[in-house]
């Protein structure tokens, strides 16, 4: 049991082993990153095991989603920590001549505090985890209550791999994670909701630290369906997406917008990738997983009841169990109510617009708060890639789904209500270091240009070679 005085031990006790000065060393952090993923594939059964408990997930899922990733992230980080990490050299300009060299160290911020969800919570732990030992911090983990198999598995993991003054996963609830919060971190990295982020912001702007969010987007991820699309490649990746994890990830398609003139084909596609892919019952399928919680499935029915009258596929779930199959919802407005809040769970409103009438859409969607994700389905290719860079959003895809989340050596970041900064190969490393800039100064042949007297005669030549230098 936490209390405020042992986790403000544990964070002295941290900074006190930032201060040796051991994480500094290059070499050391990749051999720490080792044995993190020594330790996460020889626990893979382990990981495994808490994931199906927690979350219901099958292992393939679990491993695809969670404990794959990890590796993948470690593997890229070993190879490129020594080339991010070593110092950048610059030439300081002609105006401070004689002193030509300027250095910029990458410095680690110190001390770290980790804040990872249950929806993912090995790869929103470990993963982030990679990137501040990559940027050689010491860090405190605090893991979800939510997903207490997976909280326990990672916790006699870390300890069996890592001294506490090192890395330490702290368990609890949310009075717990204000206990950390409390503290004086030197970073703090949040995955969650926009309204608890806004908190702990709110909590470290009293020490004045550095924070990064992964948030979810207060009004969701879009995935618009143009009339030109393959309707039956995006059913088909849409449905596997809404099935995964049961629509519990925060970079997952919140709504639908489909051009009207192909939105009864296209639910009809969805209906039937849905079928093939989890057939006729999903609650009572095992490979199907569940909400985390009463609440959370009890939110999720009451939300298909209230649309109960436009619900052409599923609409069904098993409280004991808290499986909620994948639900179509069709037709749907852009502001009905259904639209305007992240929903997390298998829902899937379907949401009509005439393709004529796309600017008004694309419109529509730039108004509302930022999404962590956008997706866009259409064989125009150059107005999908006029969209993707033209919109507000943290990442997405055209004519796929999720995957670049996988793609290595690209930043995961969202922006505004769907978060701030951004990690993942070397932009992790980066997000937990400080860019620091040391010039290398001259004892011989120093002119007196900065120096006084400015206005008399004999220093009238300075104002010209100033002007001369600063261009």
């Amino acid at each position: 049991m936490w209390t405020q005085d042992s986790v403000h031990a544990l964070v002295e006790k941290q900074k006190a082993y930032f201060r040796k000065g051991e994480t500094l060393d290059v070499s050391w952090r990749i051999e720490q990153l080792k044995k993190l993923k020594y330790a996460v594939m020889a626990n893979t059964e382990k990981l495994i095991k808490a994931l199906v408990e927690d979350l219901g997930r099958t292992g393939e899922e679990a491993y695809l989603c969670d404990i794959g990733p990890v590796v993948m992230e470690i593997n890229e980080t070993i190879a490129g920590l020594r080339r991010w990490a070593r110092p950048e050299t610059h030439f300081s300009g002609l105006v401070c001549f004689p002193s030509m060299i300027t250095k910029v160290y990458k410095m680690p911020y110190g001390t770290a505090l980790i804040i990872s969800p249950f929806n993912f919570p090995v790869m929103l732990s470990f993963g982030v985890l990679v990137a501040a030992i990559a940027g050689g911090n010491t860090a405190v983990i605090k893991a979800s209550s939510k997903s207490p198999a997976c909280t326990e598995a990672m916790q006699e993991i870390m300890a069996e791999t890592f001294p506490e003054e090192y890395i330490t996963v702290v368990d609890g609830g949310h009075d717990v994670a204000d206990m950390c919060l409390a503290e004086r971190f030197d970073k703090i990295f949040y995955t969650g909701s926009p309204k608890v982020g806004k908190h702990v912001m709110a909590e470290a702007a009293r020490n004045l630290t550095p924070v990064a969010l992964e948030l979810g987007g207060e009004t969701g991820n879009w995935c618009v369906v143009r009339k030109d699309a393959d309707l039956k490649d995006a059913a088909r990746k849409i449905a596997f997406f809404k099935l995964c994890n049961s629509g519990q990830i925060c970079i997952n398609i919140n709504q639908v917008a489909v051009a009207k003139e192909v939105a009864d084909t296209f639910v009809e596609e969805l209906k039937a990738a849905f079928l093939k892919q989890i057939g006729p019952d999903a609650i009572n399928n095992p490979e199907y997983p569940h909400l985390i919680s009463k609440l959370a499935y009890d939110k999720c029915a009451s939300e298909a009841e209230s649309y109960r009258d436009r619900i052409v596929f599923g609409g069904k779930g098993n409280s004991e169990t808290l499986k909620y199959a994948p639900t179509i919802i069709y037709p749907v407005e852009c502001g009905e109510s259904i639209c305007g809040h992240e929903l997390f769970c298998p829902l899937l409103p379907v949401v009509t617009y005439k393709d004529e009438e796309i600017d008004s859409l694309m419109d529509f969607i730039a108004s509302r708060e930022h999404g962590l994700a956008l997706y866009v389905f259409t064989k125009d290719k150059d107005w999908a890639n006029k969209t993707m860079s033209s919109q507000q959003y943290g990442g997405g895809c055209i004519n796929e789904v999720c995957l670049h989340l996988m793609v290595k050596g690209v930043p995961f970041n969202g922006t505004g209500h769907s978060g701030m900064g951004a990690y993942h190969g070397e932009w992790g490393f980066r997000e937990f270091t400080h860019p620091q800039t040391v010039m290398h100064g001259s004892t011989v042949f120093n002119l007196p240009l900065r120096e006084h007297p400015y206005t008399t005669k004999e220093a009238s030549y300075k104002m010209k070679l100033l002007k001369f230098f600063e261009r």
